[in-house]
């Protein structure tokens, strides 16, 4: 018996469970969909299948696990062109440490109407612009040989409305409108807005389209020209996944799931993280599993915590093997412009009481907004009030009224919610572009420290840390955007510009920008590689602070296998001192640039100084 008969027969009750029940014992979809799995189970290379069984042999199915892994995030024309500029640049990211590339959408979608790719024409197709399929399998066979994995989004919760199941939707096509939702008047759209909310209420208002064509109204929850699938078709879910499995099978590693909790679409409610949508990443990591073994599924949820961490499954059914951690980041920024950890400490302790099987991708920046989906009912007890506290942030991140050197941009400023988001690099963020503008060495050390000090605490995290494209080398905010018509009303390409090649032939010059941010960077992951008290499964927990300390710093302990490493950080633009309860003797691993300390030897850590933006690691062995 096949290797892929044995997994099908190991899964095939569960999946026939989860399928008649969602699609009312629908036996021909169903009978269907299996002898789709196995077609592409048969297609699926030699090569590929060996990948797929050095990914799940031993110890090697918790590779994306361990403390060595590191992401970057990319779009295909902004770091080099086009995909056989990314196979060039392949030495670039190994010499970074980078062994995962996230490139950003790249299947065929139509100019101008393309939300960076996010509106796919054709999911058999890369972007003439960027390629051909051969192009992309190419560029993954380079990658597993380089060791590298490859990160391909999955659009599915919509199409574009040049998709050949749109066009034959509005040329009346009944068969292809009920792929999508369309409705013959506004009555229901009307009902349903009542409950959904927007997802971009300035740029695109609305969760509903005339499609003039079809004379009728079609849903599109982004933008008016996508137009969302209706899962509650089979025939949808079944093509749908093999459009998936067909990316599988060109050698992408990591699946995307965009978009994940609003698949499953239902009047009277908000159309999100509905007990459906459960159902279907279950089915489709099952599909995984049985053609393609040694793929993984990324969720993006970007929703508060209590809605993320039901993505992961449960023990017995898993559903993504990896989600971002988007309420930490928020948290991040939000304890940068309070220097008040108390939210941020909270947050953590949520996490960290996770089993160790969830698995978080940790990011400062991506290629979208900072939404400021924070904790308000725990910020309540402090006074803080939402609409006013975003407010503050999005003032402080643009510089007005604060003096805090940061240049960032408003993202689909709400008028009615005030519930505006936030765009700009990492560095630009920190106060470097200022800095640099200004020509002030002492604004530009300030700015640098605090970089180095995010990244630094992003490297302390369980899971997968992540750097977006240019953030290594401290790339500043990129503002032609405003001068091309298709682009000016959407200010995150404010973050979303080419990748500087000049700038990072500097990153080897330490009185450089460019420099300083990529050393401190490598050399913060090469202590992550070294110390296995970083691997995911350690234990970690906040360190207790004495009563008395400043409320900008945070301490997070973790240890595993005898080697126990301690870190601490200084959120706050003031030297504090940092008193604990630990009585032990340490080692200095790292600290930053004029740190406490900067000797080997053993110190005890129950007080010390931290200067501003400032962070040590302390690590102790034992026996």
């Amino acid at each position: 018996m096949s290797e892929h008969k044995k997994r099908l027969l190991k899964y095939y009750d569960e999946m026939k469970w989860l399928y008649m029940e969602l699609y009312n014992n629908d036996t021909a979809a169903f009978d269907y969909y299996v002898s789709m799995l196995e077609e592409y189970a048969k297609d699926r290379s030699d090569k590929l299948k060996a990948w797929d069984k050095k990914r799940r042999s031993g110890k090697g199915s918790e590779w994306y696990k361990d403390n060595r892994r590191l992401g970057m995030l990319a779009y295909t024309d902004c770091f080099a062109g086009d995909l056989h500029g990314v196979k060039e640049h392949l030495s670039y990211l190994k010499e970074t440490g980078v062994n995962y590339i996230h490139l950003m959408p790249l299947l065929q979608s139509p100019e101008g109407r393309s939300d960076g790719g996010y509106a796919v024409s054709d999911f058999r197709k890369v972007d003439p612009g960027l390629g051909t399929m051969e192009d992309l399998e190419d560029l993954a066979d380079e990658c597993h040989e380089s060791g590298i994995s490859l990160c391909l989004d999955f659009v599915m919760n919509h199409t574009s409305e040049d998709h050949e199941w749109a066009k034959r939707a509005a040329n009346g096509e009944k068969e292809y409108q009920d792929r999508y939702f369309f409705y013959d008047n506004w009555d229901i759209p009307a009902k349903m807005e009542e409950t959904i909310p927007q997802v971009f209420p300035t740029t695109a208002p609305g969760n509903f389209t005339w499609c003039s064509k079809a004379g009728k109204v079609v849903m599109t929850t982004f933008y008016p020209y996508q137009w969302d699938l209706n899962y509650h078709n089979p025939v949808v879910f079944n093509d749908m996944t093999a459009n998936m499995l067909f990316l599988c099978n060109r050698g992408v590693d990591i699946i995307r799931l965009d978009a994940t909790p609003y698949i499953w679409k239902m009047p009277e409610t908000k159309c999100r993280n509905l007990p459906q949508v459960h159902t279907l990443v279950r089915l489709m990591r099952i599909a995984c599993e049985i053609v393609a073994p040694g793929t993984l599924l990324l969720g993006e949820i970007v929703m508060e915590p209590k809605e993320v961490v039901p993505y992961f499954g449960t023990k017995d059914q898993p559903e993504c093997h990896l989600l971002y951690n988007v309420t930490t980041m928020a948290s991040i920024w939000h304890t940068v412009a309070t220097k008040d950890t108390r939210l941020l400490a909270d947050q953590l302790t949520k996490v960290f009481a996770l089993p160790e099987n969830c698995v978080f991708l940790n990011y400062l920046r991506c290629h979208d907004d900072i939404g400021w989906g924070l904790d308000y009912d725990f910020l309540s007890h402090f006074g803080i009030e939402e609409a006013a506290h975003k407010r503050f942030l999005n003032d402080y991140f643009r510089d007005i009224g604060f003096d805090s050197g940061s240049r960032g941009e408003l993202y689909n400023d709400d008028p009615r919610l005030k519930d505006a988001r936030l765009c700009g690099t990492t560095a630009s963020l920190c106060g470097i572009e200022e800095a640099e503008w200004e020509r002030d060495d002492e604004k530009l050390k300030t700015g640098i420290n605090l970089d180095v000090m995010l990244h630094a605490f992003l490297f302390t995290l369980s899971g997968i840390p992540v750097l977006y494209s240019g953030d290594e080398i401290g790339q500043l905010n990129d503002y032609s955007y405003k001068e091309d018509p298709q682009r000016a009303d959407d200010s995150r390409y404010l973050h979303r510009g080419s990748f500087n090649w000049d700038d990072a032939a500097k990153r080897d010059d330490p009185s450089t920008r460019q420099g300083r941010i990529y050393r401190a960077i490598h050399d913060l992951y090469r202590l992550r590689c070294n110390h296995k008290a970083f691997a995911n499964s350690a234990d970690t927990w906040l360190i207790p602070l004495s009563e008395g300390c400043s409320a900008g710093l945070i301490g997070i302990g973790r240890y595993y296998d005898k080697e126990k490493i301690l870190a601490f950080y200084n959120f706050s633009q003031d030297p504090q001192v940092i008193h604990t309860e630990e009585d032990e003797s340490y080692q200095v691993l790292t600290s930053s640039e004029d740190g406490p300390v900067k000797s080997g030897d053993g110190h005890f850590v129950r007080e010390f100084e931290l200067l501003p933006y400032g962070f040590v690691w302390y690590r102790k062995k034992y026996r």
